[in-house]
């Protein structure tokens, strides 16, 4: 396996040649390890000395270890088998959702090494209480990742709403009911900070962690409202303003009940989780999904037909968006992943009955409500593989 070029663009000089080759020594060994420097240095196509140079350069910032000779068997002189390490940088990835904060810190291998989630309702607080909260959780996990040997290369925090081209700005969150506020100036200054829309961050987890993710595919995922992400030959498709995705904020019927967002008969007001809970006729409590599937599956018909209805409005809305961008797969995640059962058979008619070329095939995200905060930690990750030397440079 050939190792994927840097993800984030670096200088066209002979200091940029060397960055770009300590990334395809690390995304070679993150992909394929434990290998050897000469296996390293077969998939590249460089030499061996000239790869053992840049491995000894990484494992001296602390981001290869060497696990010792390569397992018996093998004709030659056994190498010293490679991997990414356990210890060092980790990424931080931070979640805000409408009723709930979530941190987690994730090392190089890709391992959850802590975590921390306070639940309890975001809609309507100003946004200062909030992220001093959040800044809580932040500094209690990178100390517990601490105590394992790993620090902080970077925070990323999904955020489910529009987030400026900045990645610090949430220009607008209606189920948050903020504007206009800056994440950079509210969070620790310390650490290098990307904010993005939360269907972004679950795209990105089910780009790099889903099992035979496509490179073009359409990734809706649901809480209070719903959000998508357009991915295009493994990258997402962002839009002028970095707006792209605003699935849930499509009318479905232009005449139907008023949304945050100032719209009217908006996909959320048919397909989100409150309004599932009030077409079955049901409270909201803490495990929304829980409560719908678990009453779906008993057979309630009001639920059922809550979830029918939802699934009709989500293949009208998505019918549109596969009709346009013409996707190879559309991926549920978040809340619907866990109502998919029920949700699936009117999606899938309206795609079908709608589509204008080959039916679109819909898959189920095995990471569902993880996916945002798995994708903004991830995030962080890859930004070290992607570019070694800042970080050595750093730590």
């Amino acid at each position: 396996m050939t190792a994927p070029l840097p993800g984030r663009a670096l200088p066209d000089t002979q200091q940029g040649m060397r960055r770009r080759n300590l990334a395809r020594v690390m995304h070679t060994v993150s992909a394929d390890g434990p290998l050897s420097r000469a296996a390293v240095a077969s998939r590249i196509g460089l030499t061996r000395a000239a790869v053992s140079t840049l491995v000894d350069e990484l494992i001296r910032a602390g981001l290869i270890e060497e696990l010792g000779p390569e397992r018996p068997g093998r004709v030659g002189r056994p190498g010293s088998a490679l991997a990414v390490s356990a210890h060092g940088p980790a990424g931080i990835g931070a979640e805000i959702g409408v009723d709930h904060l979530a941190v987690c810190a994730v090392d190089l291998r890709g391992a959850i090494r802590a975590r921390a989630v306070r639940h309890g309702a975001n809609r309507g607080r100003a946004a200062e209480p909030v992220i001093r909260e959040l800044t809580e959780l932040v500094r209690a996990v990178v100390a517990e990742a601490g105590r394992e040997g790993l620090w902080p290369a970077g925070l990323a925090v999904a955020v489910p709403g529009l987030v400026a081209r900045d990645g610090r700005t949430v220009v607008r969150a209606p189920n948050l009911e903020w504007h206009d506020v800056d994440l950079g100036a509210l969070l620790p200054e310390e650490f290098a900070l990307t904010v993005d829309n939360e269907a972004n961050f679950g795209a990105l987890a089910e780009l790099w962690l889903g099992e035979g993710t496509p490179r073009d595919f359409l990734h809706v995922s649901a809480e209070i409202g719903i959000g998508a992400a357009v991915v295009v030959d493994g990258q997402l498709l962002r839009g002028t303003r970095g707006f792209a995705g605003e699935l849930g904020h499509v009318p479905v019927r232009p005449e139907g009940p008023p949304c945050p967002c100032g719209g009217r008969g908006c996909l959320e007001q048919y397909a989100g989780e409150e309004a599932v809970l009030r077409a079955a006729g049901l409270e909201p409590g803490d495990d929304r999904v829980g409560l719908l599937a678990g009453r779906a599956a008993e057979g309630d018909t009001n639920v059922r037909g809550a979830l029918h209805e939802a699934g009709e409005a989500l293949g009208v809305a998505l019918t549109g968006a596969v009709n346009l961008l013409d996707p190879e797969s559309v991926v549920l995640g978040g809340a619907l992943a866990g109502l998919a059962p029920w949700l699936l058979p009117a999606l899938e008619a309206e795609l079908d009955g709608r589509t204008a070329g080959a039916a679109c095939p819909v898959s189920v995200s095995r990471l569902g409500p993880e996916g945002p905060l798995l994708g903004a930690a991830h995030w962080v990750v890859r930004g070290v593989l992607d570019d070694p030397a800042a970080v050595g440079e750093r730590a």
